[in-house]
């Protein structure tokens, strides 16, 4: 499986919270982390259709906002 990719912002306390979640859980060595004030990072959030952060990318589908993405990585984690 690729590397999900979570867009974030550095001041934004939903992407704090995810950034926290990820490494509270042990899910850094799936999840990269991709500061979208780095305009690559921006460009490829824009290219899976995101307009907001916390978002996440598995590789199929953009999930947006710190619900659905916090329903993502727990899913994830049942996963195993």
């Amino acid at each position: 499986m690729a590397k999900l990719e979570l867009f974030h912002r550095i001041a934004e306390v939903d992407s704090a919270q995810l950034r926290t979640f990820v490494l509270e859980e042990g899910l850094e060595t799936q999840v990269q982390f991709r500061n979208v004030a780095f305009p690559e990072a921006e460009a490829a959030l824009a290219s899976h259709g995101g307009t907001q952060t916390p978002a996440l990318w598995d590789g199929a589908r953009l999930y947006q906002g710190r619900p659905d993405v916090t329903a993502r990585l727990r899913r994830l984690l049942r996963a195993g």
